[in-house]
């Protein structure tokens, strides 16, 4: 197949008027492939509608035929022959009717399936990437028209930090939907191929497969071509996935690469002046003149070719000239509301022009460019060489006055590569003290290709482990006359029983538990999902603040949907500015690995109140703790007196058969001691059967007299 055409994903961050022609193309392909495969999509279907009334026509004269001997014909009823007849050709019809049923399942599989995914799930996915991304551009656009009209004089560092903070999020956005967007436009190319060629080899192969149950004679060269044409799609579609994973790589690397330069005004400190540059292209602010005073501003896209300036419009094929460079003369002006301003004139001092570059970069670097383009050092062989020369030669030779110096960096506000990340916010964790976030990369916070879980009621909030499932939750109900109905609520004894309306915004799996940082990370990342993928809604829930447990309860039926066991809550975390937002991360028992525990993080948004939520947790945990605490103590004084109560038994045991053997001792010392005969002074020992008798009384005489 001939070569596929692609969108340079590694110019979405320039964002020239060029690429942006080029996607003026894609978005009119796009738009040609839509309307051309709803087209191709009304025929199938009306092919697989057809089928289908086939089918049951074929099924419906089967039956009727089968029921001819039923009939009661007035005339020739009785004709056997012709029974047996129609019964041959009902069974024939029978299995026909069998075949065209498998052939209408196999062209809905087959055939209707893919157009119908492609139509319903890859062209929607473009239009709803085109909007995301001309929001951002809109954004974006405002965000630099913002930062652009910062006054120099009045200037305001609250301000200023909030414009480039809106800067910095807006060409992020932007940068990252254009990305995905130029990469979903890529692989439609790809699609598109396949999404017309199998519905049409389904269609083959139903009816192959349909008409071989009738006959096995079908020719080998068709089968061939078939087949010919299932490896090519197969090709495609290897073609396709190494592309796109090509891409996403490419994706990924940018982001990476590209986060400094989000900030409309780098540190120059990180990224260096280039003073030899003969071309230089960027967006510029003009300053046109439209009355005696007045002026206003101009953004567009300024290139250089040859000796002469160029002008683009964003949407434009080509530029126009604006100024011839060569032997011009360019110095910085000091505008009144504007900063990084530089002026050019042309050699004839008829013609000028005061641009604004939007960092001082780009400031820097256009002068030093059109200083070379105006000695026509671009026109010799080694232009950068000769350029580096001449600049390094000017920086050595002249060394500017000390009072220039300063009144440009008075001029020029301090520039701050990112906004400070240390604020202060209603935290709490269990364990050691983490470290901070400079210390940790992006994997050690989050586990990679986490999947992100936007509603709560869903089969997988159901089974996570370390907590119990929504329906031996849900069972029961609260009773709105206030009787117990037979069971008594778990949070009946409970000291603190406060409740919250909250809305779940969506939980993820993450690898680091014991830093707030974890939490402000998977707020960002579910926030950006949400936005992408265009999720706004939200499950609203009253969140109990209990001292055994968190729970999630439905406003309308007071139904359990969550429990959250309160040992189990890591940390938690409002977020640094928005106070509505609110976390905690919860480790459970097991997740993607089952030999291992995990931590979950989820994320909330409230009626301004993250930080009573995280408060009244933390209070919980405390009120739990020394419950803890007491019940353990209360334990201990247990044991200790059944020990002691343990040891008096066996004192008092062991007392008692020290008394029995005493006993036991003085009775067989009084038996065995010698009595005296008064008449023959003989000594005479009773036997044990004498003191036996002795014991027994007359029934023990009179029973040795009768043995005697």
């Amino acid at each position: 197949m001939p070569g596929i055409d692609k969108l340079p994903i590694e110019e979405t961050l320039e964002d020239s008027p060029q690429t942006r022609s080029l996607l003026g193309v894609f978005e009119e392909d796009a738009a040609a492939i839509s309307s051309y495969i709803n087209q191709l999509y009304r025929a199938m279907h009306r092919i697989y509608d057809a089928q289908n009334e086939l089918s049951a026509a074929t099924h419906l004269t089967s039956k009727l035929l089968k029921e001819y001997e039923k009939q009661r014909f007035p005339l020739g009823g009785d004709d056997e022959v012709m029974s047996s007849t129609l019964q041959q050709f009902a069974k024939v019809i029978d299995e026909l009717s069998s075949c065209h049923a498998v052939l209408s399942t196999q062209l809905a599989d087959a055939m209707m399936f893919p157009i119908t995914q492609f139509k319903e799930r890859d062209l929607k996915e473009i239009l709803t990437l085109k909007e995301v991304f001309q929001i951002a551009s809109n954004d974006h656009d405002a965000a630099i028209n913002r930062y652009s009209r910062l006054s120099k004089r009045r200037e305001n560092e609250k301000v200023k930090f909030e414009v480039v903070e809106d800067v910095y999020t807006s060409r992020k956005k932007q940068h990252q939907t254009m990305m995905h967007y130029f990469c979903a436009l890529n692989t439609l190319q790809y699609k598109k191929k396949i999404s017309m060629l199998e519905p049409l080899l389904g269609y083959m192969q139903a009816q192959i497969s349909f008409f071989k149950m009738g006959s096995e004679n079908l020719t080998e060269h068709l089968e061939e071509f078939l087949t010919n044409i299932g490896t090519s799609v197969q090709n495609v579609r290897r073609e396709m996935e190494s592309e796109v994973e090509n891409m996403q790589q490419t994706i990924e690397d940018l982001e990476v690469a590209s986060d400094p330069l989000y900030l409309p005004d780098p540190d120059t400190t990180k990224f260096p002046v280039h003073r030899s540059l003969t071309r230089k292209a960027g967006y510029l602010n003009a300053r046109n003149k439209t009355g005696l005073v007045s002026s206003s501003w101009e953004r567009q896209f300024y290139f250089t070719q040859g000796g002469n300036l160029m002008s683009q419009a964003r949407g434009d094929v080509a530029g126009g000239l604006v100024m011839d460079i060569d032997n011009c003369s360019v110095m910085a002006v000091d505008c009144e509301d504007r900063r990084y301003c530089f002026q050019i004139t042309s050699f004839d001092g008829k013609k000028s022009s005061i641009l604004q570059a939007e960092s001082k970069k780009d400031y820097e670097e256009w002068i030093c460019t059109i200083n070379n383009i105006s000695k026509q050092i671009y026109l010799s062989e080694n232009a950068e060489e000769i350029a580096a020369r001449v600049n390094q030669s000017a920086l050595e030779a002249v060394t500017p006055s000390p009072s220039f110096q300063q009144r440009h960096e008075s001029m020029r506000p301090t520039i701050q590569s990112r906004p400070p990340t240390a604020r202060t916010s209603s935290s709490g964790s269990l364990g050691s003290e983490s470290a901070p976030l400079s210390t940790l990369s992006l994997d050690s916070l989050v586990a990679p290709d986490t999947p992100i879980q936007f509603d709560i009621i869903s089969p997988v909030s159901e089974d996570q482990p370390g907590q119990a499932k929504t329906s031996g939750q849900s069972g029961r109900r609260t009773n709105p006359f206030g009787e117990s109905g037979g069971s008594k609520s778990e949070t009946e004894d409970s000291i603190l029983h406060q409740l919250f309306i909250v809305r779940f915004l969506g939980s993820m799996e993450v690898k680091y538990d014991e830093t707030p940082d974890v939490v402000y990370e998977t707020m960002r990342q579910i926030l950006a999902a949400r936005a992408i993928h265009n999720i706004f809604r939200m499950t609203e829930s009253h969140l109990l603040v209990t001292c055994d447990c968190l729970k999630l309860i439905d406003p309308q039926t007071q139904v359990t949907r969550l429990r959250f066991s309160l040992p189990n809550i890591a940390l938690y975390a409002t977020h640094q500015e928005n106070k509505r937002l609110f976390g905690f991360v919860l480790r459970t028992s097991g997740g993607r690995a089952e030999s291992r525990p995990t931590s979950v993080c989820y994320i909330f948004e409230s009626n301004n109140e993250g930080e009573k939520i995280c408060d009244s947790v933390g209070l919980a945990k405390q009120i739990a703790l020394h419950a803890e605490l007491d019940r353990r103590a209360s334990e201990k004084q247990k044991e200790i007196e059944r020990v002691k109560e343990k040891q008096q038994k066996e004192l008092s045991k062991q007392k008692q058969i020290e008394k029995d053997l005493e006993e036991q001792s003085r009775l067989i010392a009084a038996s065995s001691r010698p009595t005296q005969s008064s008449g023959e002074g003989q000594f005479v020992v009773l036997s044990s059967s004498q003191s036996e008798d002795s014991d027994l009384g007359e029934e023990g005489k009179k029973k040795r007299e009768s043995e005697a």
